[in-house]
């Protein structure tokens, strides 16, 4: 399931050779989100680790992105990573829009004076 997200990239990290098969690059954006501002850290792996090249830390960008979550046992522990695999980086349209998801629901109930007066001409067929 792809995810996205819009943000000024923040900070960008050098490609790291981690074996050698695999490489990644990790960045870091930075969402306003209410009064707090989200400092959010994704991948780039493969060939994809070139795509962030073109882009400078203070532009705003918008990534899309995978949610990975693994089980890593080491002797008898057992721990639980999550990542951000990111596999496409666009030019933002400048202002940050947060996604639908991420909306505040309007909780405010209607009161009774909110209803709307009895009116004998409806006319719904049922």
């Amino acid at each position: 399931m792809a995810f996205e997200v819009e943000g000024k990239l923040y900070k960008k990290f050098d490609t790291t050779q981690i074996t050698d098969t695999f490489k990644k690059r990790e960045f870091v954006v930075e969402i306003e989100d209410g009064a707090y501002t989200q400092v959010i850290k994704f991948q780039l792996t493969q060939a994809n680790c070139d795509k962030l090249d073109p882009y400078n830390e203070g532009e705003q960008l918008k990534v899309t992105f995978n949610l990975r979550g693994r089980e890593y046992t080491k002797g008898d522990q057992v721990s639980y990573f999550t990542n951000l695999d990111a596999w496409r980086l666009d030019k933002a349209g400048g202002a940050v829009q947060a996604s639908p998801a991420a909306a505040q629901p309007d909780t405010a109930f209607p009161a009774a004076t909110d209803e709307p007066a009895a009116d004998d001409t409806d006319d719904l067929p049922f």
